[in-house]
């Protein structure tokens, strides 16, 4: 078997081989790390045959649509999953087969109703279920402490003692543990009384995740992210450094125009000398209007470069093929000592 095991951040993911077929799979990609799997892939010879989310992550990017598109292979999810992407969704008891390799899904809820873990030979995938020296939280949602307790009591901690267990998080270096040394060591599984267990979990008093809206959102409908949004547009729109607006404006050149797209307290408070106003949230309905030459050459400005980002590709697509977008934005103009007007 090809094992290969990749943290990002406090974040596990996990490309399973098999050296006779070369079939692999990938379970809980990160999607910062799809370059890195693609590199695996290619240096073991592997052929991705399925991508697997253990459930519906609210902490971190799934890689999970983006592989599957990428590679024309099946998004695997539980069978409760609200994502539209997965195509082939597991019961419990179901066994995926990737060459020799057989991964058998337990439902095991409580962190999401869609958890499974995977039971692999010697070794479960547990996800956010099972943590080595902890359990996943179960206050976000569709998280219930009641279907944790029976997932870990009724479900893993009866798989024998020396499995291995490969959770999606681990924040402290850990790469793996086992079902026999949880079960003695982990603190949340001392409380073995189904009250006291959710007791416990009730009074967790944990912050919630730092991307948990956007997470959900585009794990659970396979939108995409406001990074991914950002880094399209930035490959398909050229950028104009301070020093070269300033020279222009400096040059009274005619053929610019300096379009500010913040709100008007912003514009009011301090603008590139000349800029013309059209907020960004007006931009589509009002381009006509403000400007009506499409051959004009236009550069975008905003607070911080990444909302002017979007609206000079926008205006590209409108057939505004000379817009740019001034890199760094507003507060790199100030910061410079460039010149301003009220």
């Amino acid at each position: 078997m090809i094992f290969e095991q990749v943290a990002t951040g406090g974040c596990q993911s996990y490309l399973v081989g098999c050296e006779a077929t070369q079939a692999a799979v990938l379970i809980d990609p990160e999607l910062s790390r799809i370059d890195h799997y693609r590199g695996l892939l290619t240096r073991h010879g592997l052929t991705l045959k399925y991508v697997i989310d253990t459930h519906t992550h609210a902490d971190h990017f799934s890689a999970s649509k983006a592989l599957g598109k990428a590679f024309g292979v099946p998004v695997v999810m539980h069978r409760l999953s609200p994502a539209p992407h997965a195509d082939l969704r597991l019961d419990d008891g179901d066994t995926l087969i990737a060459g020799e390799l057989k991964l058998k899904a337990l439902h095991t809820p409580g962190h999401t109703r869609d958890s499974m873990s995977l039971l692999m030979g010697d070794r479960v995938f547990t996800g956010d279920t099972l943590l080595i020296g902890g359990t996943g939280r179960s206050d976000l949602p569709t998280g219930d402490p009641h279907q944790l307790y029976e997932s870990l009591f009724d479900v893993l901690l009866r798989l024998p003692a020396e499995t291995l267990v490969f959770p999606a998080h681990d924040y402290k270096g850990r790469s793996h543990s086992t079902i026999g040394a949880e079960k003695a060591d982990n603190p949340r599984l001392q409380k073995t009384d189904r009250a006291d267990f959710v007791a416990m979990m009730e009074a967790l008093d944990l912050q919630a995740p730092t991307h948990l809206t956007e997470a959900l959102r585009t794990n659970m409908s396979g939108g995409k992210t406001v990074a991914q949004l950002l880094s399209e547009a930035a490959a398909r729109t050229p950028f104009m450094a301070l020093e070269e607006l300033k020279d222009r404006i400096g040059g009274n050149s005619r053929d610019l125009i300096v379009l500010d797209i913040r709100e008007k307290d912003a514009f009011d408070g301090g603008r590139v000398p000349g800029a013309k106003h059209l907020p960004r949230g007006q931009l589509e309905l009002r381009v006509n209007t403000e400007l009506p030459d499409p051959t004009a050459r236009i550069v975008t400005c905003c607070e911080f470069g990444k909302i002017s980002t979007l609206a000079a590709a926008t205006l590209r697509e409108l057939g505004y093929t000379r817009a740019v977008a001034l890199d760094g934005g507003m507060k790199a103009w100030r910061e410079a000592g460039y010149p301003l007007e009220n």
